[in-house]
């Protein structure tokens, strides 16, 4: 039987979906191509209609993964302030929600040491999902000039993806709940600093 174009891309649509659920719930070798088929409802049989490789799943779902991310936290903070908006995505990503739900978060805990072993062509296309979350997070420190703000951005980022790893490994736990707590205090405190106002400025007043 033959699927009309329509069909094919639905179909493929729901296995990447399926994928990057399950790739951050298991790591990205923690899922086979013939369980990933069935959720899917087809035959193992049928995956090389849809991709080239196991790679090419495995990078297509993590970038729709980032991409659903990013998604949410623009519905998250487009209706605050501008600078409301970094600390209500820090509190957000640094709950007990996002620990107990790796496979609805964000990828970077849930699969970042994994994606440093993977091919240069992996990392090379994570590492652009990755470059999209930055620049989005620097938008979101209005009273910086940009590249202070992205230098922010970068460190709140890496300070609350690192906590969420750590957070997990300790488990729902009341060292997890410390951890967490830490983590967004840190990151937290760094959206509170003023601007520094430069030698120059100081001249001019």
């Amino acid at each position: 039987m033959r699927y009309s174009r329509e069909h094919k891309q639905e179909t493929h649509d729901r296995i990447v979906k399926k994928a990057s659920v399950r790739l951050r719930e298991r790591g990205a070798h923690g899922i086979g191509v013939a369980d990933l088929m069935k959720e899917a409802g087809l035959t193992h049989g049928g995956f090389y209609a849809h991709f080239d490789s196991r790679e090419a799943l495995v990078m297509e779902a993590f970038a729709y993964a980032m991409d659903r991310s990013m998604d949410h936290w623009r519905k998250l903070t487009d209706e605050a302030a501008p600078e409301k908006r970094l600390a209500l995505f820090a509190e957000s990503y640094l709950s007990t929600l996002h620990r107990d739900n790796p496979g609805s978060g964000c990828s970077i805990p849930a699969l970042g040491a994994e994606i440093a072993r993977e091919s240069p062509k992996t990392r090379k296309a994570f590492a652009g999902k990755f470059e999209e979350m930055i620049e989005q997070l620097t938008d979101y420190i209005p009273n910086l000039p940009r590249k202070a703000a992205r230098k922010q951005a970068i460190a709140t980022l890496a300070t609350m993806a690192g906590t969420m790893l750590l957070a997990r490994v300790a488990g729902s736990s009341e060292l997890s709940d410390e951890v967490l707590k830490a983590g967004r205090d840190s990151a937290l405190e760094g959206t509170k600093r003023e601007p520094k106002v430069t030698a120059a400025k100081k001249t001019k007043n």
